[in-house]
């Protein structure tokens, strides 16, 4: 409290009634070490979450999500597979101890535990140094969980043919095609194809569909002889002009189609 015509009274008379902007402080004499939270830091991690955000954004733009065709519950010979992020969980359900009778330490204990671990790490080694060997336990735990998770997921992945998966589960187009059976090309393909590739070639169970294939008229031809991925060969035991016709009856309804 001050006397005279300028009094000022205040709470506490420990704390000044001047108001002092809030700067943030000068931390020049302790470049990499420490700086204001507001704005010095936050603008930093603005921008790398920037960053990361146009280059996420870009790469779902360049290399769109591969999708499969339309889940067929009749279709006993479709293996499903997780994303490739659940991957090392779906091989830990393979092995003895963490399947069947033992499903339980696979989808919640075994999980449980080493994200739990993982969780408690930094009040396990919560020493004040932060390079590695001066925190025995947090790194010894978090390569041996990022280890697991590698070497699961490559486990997983390693024995999937992944081209010919997507070959045999590619979407079937919406497009209304009429399959003109008159043409001679379809009385071949009713021979042949028909039983696994279905009447309208939209495929089934045992092949996929014929309409929207990527393959010319030439690789047609070869597959229906030397066959491709899980259709063996010597499908096709017509004459070459009978193997013209069949040819150009599957391209004609491609064409058709689009």
């Amino acid at each position: 409290m001050h006397k005279g015509k300028g009094m000022k009274f205040v709470g506490d008379s420990r704390i000044s009634a001047e108001r002092k902007p809030n700067v943030p402080k000068d931390y020049s004499e302790y470049p990499g070490r420490t700086e204001a939270f507001w704005p010095n830091f936050l603008l930093k991690e603005w921008l790398v979450g920037a960053v990361f955000l146009a280059g996420f954004l870009t790469l779902t733009l360049a290399h769109p999500s591969p999708l499969e065709g339309v889940a067929d519950p009749t279709n006993a010979a479709y293996i499903p597979l997780p994303d490739w992020y659940f991957l090392f969980l779906y091989e830990l359900l393979k092995y003895e101890f963490a399947s069947g009778s033992w499903t339980i330490m696979g989808i919640l204990v075994l999980p449980g535990l080493a994200f739990g671990g993982l969780l408690l790490a930094p009040f396990l080694d919560n020493g004040p140094g932060r390079r590695p060997h001066q925190r025995p336990v947090a790194v010894a735990m978090m390569i041996l969980g990022l280890a697991s998770v590698i070497w699961l997921t490559y486990e997983s992945a390693a024995h999937v043919n992944w081209e010919e998966r997507a070959e045999a589960n590619k979407p079937i187009p919406t497009s209304e095609v009429e399959i003109d059976t008159d043409d001679p090309g379809y009385a071949i393909y009713e021979n042949s194809c028909l039983q696994c590739h279905g009447e309208d070639l939209q495929g089934g169970a045992a092949a996929p569909g014929l309409i929207g294939t990527e393959h010319s008229a030439e690789e047609i031809a070869t597959i229906a002889v030397e066959g491709i991925g899980s259709m063996p060969p010597d499908q096709f035991q017509g004459t070459d002009e009978e193997l013209q016709q069949l040819v150009d009856f599957i391209v004609s309804v491609n064409e058709q189609a689009e």
